[in-house]
């Protein structure tokens, strides 16, 4: 379930990206508005529908999905100005600048193994990303699609891992279906109240393009949401980065792009940071684990 929302979530990407030059607000609204259709079946499947409006911190809700409306059109920025391979990779970055924000926001402790991952992370990043941002220095500055595109992959990753942080703190309260749904709806108003600032009128295949990007958006949650039902998020998770495969063929296949060494170079070093920190985690959760059944009285 997992590598099928991968999949799914690629095919989301790819209908983006082919859709052409729409105006971002425009993308974040269908591919929004459309993708409440399957997650509505699901829940309404569930006999979850009406508990997933239910909520006692709205404004919670509306701040996560505003912070995630923002790192999505940042992404899909990326996207439609860098090579998908390349714009797909950068996203890998998140969980490295999650564990940051952890230490800077939320006081976590960060021990020095994860801190190594970042750092090593980092590097594979500015591997990445150093012969597109080696263009501001040439006087192109942003007039550069992919300086732009760099910069605004980077700044989406890291308002992303932002709203990982707002989701962590609304799961100690709220159901998933719900964190979903309300993410699903505040996005979809705040991209249709970009329509005065120049929406353009689609041509059929566009819009095609574009309810079938919402409606992947949604089965992919859907499946990424169950196969972490069916099995722990250390052994899920890593099969997120063999997406880095797919965009890599399909950037290929159908946009005729090939990825740079620099792309591939700095690519596995960001996987392997990132898989290090997915192992570490569940090595410390193993010992927390063990620590709780050592402490717990005899029966």
């Amino acid at each position: 379930m997992k590598v099928s929302s991968i999949l799914v979530f690629l095919g989301m990407s790819i209908c983006l990206k082919a859709a052409g030059d729409v105006p971002l607000g425009q993308l974040v609204f269908y591919r929004s508005a459309f993708a409440i259709v399957p997650i509505m079946l699901m829940l309404a499947w569930q006999n979850k529908l009406l508990r997933g409006f239910k909520t006692q911190h709205p404004a919670s809700h509306i701040l996560r999905g505003l912070v995630g409306v923002a790192s999505m059109g940042l992404q899909f920025f990326a996207l439609t100005h860098l090579p998908l391979p390349e714009a797909v990779t950068l996203n890998y970055a998140q969980p490295l600048f999650v564990i940051v924000f952890s230490a800077v926001f939320l006081g976590e402790m960060i021990r020095a193994y994860r801190w190594g991952a970042v750092l090593f992370g980092l590097v594979g990043v500015v591997i990445i990303s150093w012969p597109s941002l080696s263009l501001f220095t040439s006087g192109e500055g942003f007039t550069n699609a992919q300086a732009a595109g760099v910069t605004a992959a980077l700044t989406a990753t890291a308002v992303s891992a932002v709203a990982m942080l707002l989701v962590r703190r609304l799961v100690k309260t709220e159901e998933s279906a719900t964190i979903v749904l309300w993410f699903s709806l505040t996005s979809t108003v705040a991209g249709l109240l970009t329509l005065p600032f120049g929406w353009v009128s689609l041509s059929w295949p566009q819009l095609t393009l574009l309810v079938t990007a919402g409606l992947c958006g949604g089965v992919a949650q859907i499946l990424m949401t169950e196969g972490y039902r069916h099995a722990e998020v250390s052994t899920v998770a890593p099969f997120e980065y063999t997406c880095m495969i797919f965009a890599i063929a399909a950037g290929y296949f159908l946009f005729g792009e090939v990825a740079s060494v620099n792309m591939i170079i700095g690519g596995l070093i960001v996987v392997a940071a990132g898989l290090f920190v997915i192992w570490r985690e569940h090595r410390l959760g193993l010992e927390r684990t063990a620590a709780k059944k050592a402490s717990s009285p005899g029966v």
